[in-house]
């Protein structure tokens, strides 16, 4: 626990600690984000060219901006990471009055960017991950009111209130509901995850009950998805060829074969989001 309070106020990183790791990490989100993004535009232009915009456009939109969310989040973050390494400083030890005895967590505007962009960015990517499984859990669940209801004008809407809320939350420390603090090796800062005070404590509760939830209700609305395509495919090969025309026999084959192609990297992307935040919903 010594060590621990200790890295709250640490001003200085250990020379054994390197900045490789973190270098890697932010080359690889930048090239994933970036690779992502040329796929999609690839595959935008292959479904206009095939008059198949009716199908992919509110998938389209979610998954866009997941994306750019996630890269917003990887170049506005990590260079700060690498910047405390080349300066041999931590996030507090950035701050004007560092020297200052009386300097907390509370004057280091570095560490306060650093908690609340952490913090947004984790909540807004998990978010749109659940906004575009429930898209997806509705689209496959229900058919018939999804293409009656549901269109582009939603992820307008839905979108920048969620971008709005995430932002709010974020912000509660600023005023007396939660803390940042710097964790070592003193390159990053977080919600404060063993406070003292009780609103510290419900704040980093709420936190991570809100993970949690999205967590558990990405892999439901999946596994629903996977389990209404296993249905489908199991019905069409029961009912055969010679009850349906050759017409509607290729229409169901194109609909499971959409669904597939929106699930396959969807499962992917809830892993990597399932992997890299766990840890912290846990702790």
């Amino acid at each position: 626990m010594a060590e621990y309070n200790d890295c709250h106020s640490k001003k200085t990183i250990d020379g054994d600690e390197s900045p490789v790791i973190s270098a890697i990490m932010f080359g690889l989100g930048i090239f994933g984000n970036v690779a992502a993004l040329v796929i999609l535009e690839i595959r935008r232009r292959r479904d206009l060219k095939a008059n198949d915009r009716r199908h992919r456009g509110l998938f389209h939109i979610l998954v866009i901006s997941l994306v750019f969310t996630d890269l917003a989040g990887t170049c506005l973050i990590t260079p700060i990471v690498q910047t405390a390494y080349t300066w041999n400083m931590t996030l507090i030890g950035m701050a004007k009055n560092s020297n200052n005895a009386a300097a907390n967590i509370s004057t280091s505007s570095a560490c306060q960017y650093f908690g609340v962009s952490m913090t947004f960015f984790s909540l807004a990517t998990m978010s749109l991950l659940f906004i575009t499984a429930l898209d997806r859990c509705f689209a496959i669940g229900h058919p018939y009111l999804y293409n009656r209801l549901v269109t582009k004008k939603w992820a307008y809407i839905t979108i920048p209130v969620m971008f709005l809320m995430c932002t709010l939350f974020c912000l509660l420390p600023f005023v007396g509901f939660g803390i940042y603090v710097q964790y070592c090796p003193g390159t990053w800062c977080f919600i404060d995850m063993n406070p003292l005070e009780v609103a510290d404590r419900v704040y980093a509760n709420l936190y991570a009950t809100i993970m949690l939830v999205l967590v558990l209700s990405i892999v439901a609305c999946n596994g629903f998805v996977v389990y209404q395509l296993f249905r489908m495919y199991r019905r069409r090969n029961k009912q055969g060829s010679a009850m349906k025309s050759m017409r509607t026999s290729n229409e169901h084959r194109m609909f499971v074969a959409h669904e597939v192609e929106h699930l396959v990297p969807l499962v992917f992307m809830t892993i990597i989001f399932i992997v890299c935040t766990m840890p912290l919903v846990v702790r």
